[in-house]
């Protein structure tokens, strides 16, 4: 006997997800797997950079780390964490601001469910798939920042703080993934020093996603650098050991805050998580020694710089227009007109290849794909850089060139066959 399901049907794969899942149907073999591409995927190297540290091998677990966790996170990685922002920027944070999470979704989730319902969210119409669906499941109110060729995918500070229409009880909320998935666009220096000082406004906050932190010629770029008083602030900074540090499975990340909003998220995690695992707790308290971190910022820098602009000269190479910004390990890109990338990924996947859609990146979408919306990004594709080995560039370009040659080509044909056609009787 079949019965309905007592949970949502509202809750669809995040949109990275759901190209993993076509190119498994299509391919037959998970994303990974020897012989595939992974050009979909947001995940560094995991293997040490050239002139970059060692990463650790283990960790050592004594019969206290056992215990449960607490609430807001290990004494010592609060203190690690700290010391990483107040060593490279100049901050005074204490571990009151810091909330350890299990990965940096968890904590722009939380951050989000807690918002009051005076709060709206301004979001960049190009950003990381996943903000969709948190925005959506946990029933948040936003509008999109319009992204477009014309303002080079990177609107100014203001827009995210644009009252126009608003009520005086309505504050603003402002998300940012900087330096930006998946464009590259960074704001640093005076412009991001601009948007930390309206985020600081009355009525203004700021959620901050700086997964990709080390991943710029500064060797890190961070908000925190320019916050006056966190304490008297809703600023909110997303970091993690994902990217830099490059350690996305051990499942850790942070959310910088207040004072007053981590002990609102403390108290979450005291009946909502638990806390979070012990020993990865300590692994990352080992990953964040500073003497590691300086390394890592300046392997990271220079290896993905290399890579960033020796695969945007080979895309351009290709007539595919590159747009993206000076950071991050993506490269954001259109295709030809006429061609789409829906249409190029299935091509992708019989070669054991993938790009993330554009159409996954846009933030006006409906969760649901509403049968005939039509995404200005249609054209538009995510192309990660992140796990490639430095060896990999020669076969990656020759792939993706045959490929998109034959689309090419395919869709001329096509165009001729229907300019030829017949018109059809009446």
């Amino acid at each position: 006997m079949n019965r309905a399901s007592f949970l949502s049907d509202d809750c669809p794969p995040m949109g990275i997800y759901e190209t993993l899942y076509a190119f498994r149907e299509g391919f037959g073999q998970f994303m990974g797997a020897p012989g595939t591409h992974p050009w979909s995927q947001g995940f560094p190297l995991t293997t040490q950079l050239d002139g970059g540290p060692e990463l650790p091998s283990s960790v050592g677990v004594t019969w206290e780390d056992r215990f449960y966790p607490k609430a807001w996170g290990h004494p010592r990685l609060r203190e690690a964490i700290c010391e990483h922002y107040n060593g490279f920027y100049g901050s005074r944070l204490a571990p009151e601001n810091v909330m350890v999470f299990a990965g940096g979704r968890p904590g722009i989730y939380a951050v989000l469910a807690f918002l009051k319902g005076h709060v709206e969210v301004r979001i960049g119409n190009v950003e990381w798939p996943a903000y969709l669906d948190i925005l959506t499941q946990t029933q948040t109110s936003w509008k999109v920042v319009p992204f477009t060729p014309e303002n080079g995918f990177h609107p100014p500070n203001a827009a995210y703080f644009d009252r126009s229409g608003l009520n005086a009880k309505t504050h603003l909320l402002a998300i940012l993934s900087n330096p930006g998935n998946p464009t590259g666009h960074t704001r640093a220096g005076a412009e991001l020093a601009e948007l930390i000082a309206l985020s600081e406004q009355e009525k203004n906050g700021i959620l901050l996603d700086e997964a990709y932190e080390m991943f710029h010629a500064s060797k890190g770029v961070s908000g925190i650098r320019y916050v006056k008083d966190i304490d008297q602030s809703n600023v909110f900074l997303a970091g993690a050991c994902t990217k830099g540090l490059q350690c996305p499975g051990i499942r850790i990340g942070w959310i910088i805050a207040s004072r007053k909003n981590i002990e609102t998220l403390a108290n979450f995690s005291s009946f909502g998580m638990g806390g979070v695992s012990h020993p990865a707790q300590l692994y990352a308290a080992e990953l964040l020694e500073p003497g590691r971190v300086a390394r890592a910022r300046d392997a990271v820098a220079r290896h993905y710089g290399m890579q960033r602009e020796r695969y945007g000269k080979a895309f351009a190479s290709m007539g595919l227009k590159v747009h993206t910004g000076d950071g991050g390990f993506y490269h954001w890109l259109e295709l030809p007109e006429g061609l789409e990338a829906g249409e190029l990924n299935r091509r992708l996947f019989r070669h054991g290849a993938a790009i993330l859609k554009g159409f996954d990146c846009d933030m006006a979408r409906p969760h649901d794909k509403e049968p005939g919306y039509r995404s200005p990004y249609a054209s538009f594709f995510r192309f990660s850089f992140g796990p490639l080995p430095p060896e990999s560039f020669d076969s990656d370009v020759a792939l993706l060139r045959r490929v998109l040659d034959e689309y090419r080509a395919d869709f001329a044909k096509s165009g001729v066959a229907r300019a030829g056609r017949a018109p059809a009787a009446r």
